[in-house]
């Protein structure tokens, strides 16, 4: 639960369109893997309401669509902190196939333009 809060909860209300700054690869992957999670059990149960009632399904369906659209800025804030760790302009996750490599890579040692090492202090 720790890393629940520490990777999800405080990205989405200390961070929610923080574009300044640094995001290691644990920050962004587990930020990743908790929003994954969450929609596919919220996919799971609209699925289920939906063969239950039409209705019911559309409905469910139309509340993920606005917790994608409320999860969509912190979701670009982190990636942009993200391809800044590894020295990178914003405008990096705009390239899909390298901003998919940026993700993956270890980012710069030490401080860089975009602030202190975010492993620093481990």
């Amino acid at each position: 639960m720790e890393q629940f809060n520490k990777y999800f909860v405080e990205i989405l209300t200390k961070k929610y369109a923080d574009f300044k700054g640094r995001a290691r690869r644990k920050e962004y992957w587990m930020f990743f893997l908790f929003t994954f999670i969450i929609f596919f059990i919220l996919g799971f149960l609209a699925g289920m309401l939906g063969a239950i009632s039409q209705t019911l399904g559309s409905i469910f369906s139309g509340i993920m669509g606005l917790a994608y659209l409320a999860i969509l800025v912190p979701n670009i804030a982190i990636s942009v902190r993200r391809v800044q760790d590894c020295g990178k302009d914003w405008w990096y996750i705009l390239i899909p196939i390298y901003n998919l490599i940026l993700m993956f890579t270890e980012g710069d040692k030490g401080e860089n333009a975009y602030g202190p090492d975010p492993k620093a202090g481990e």
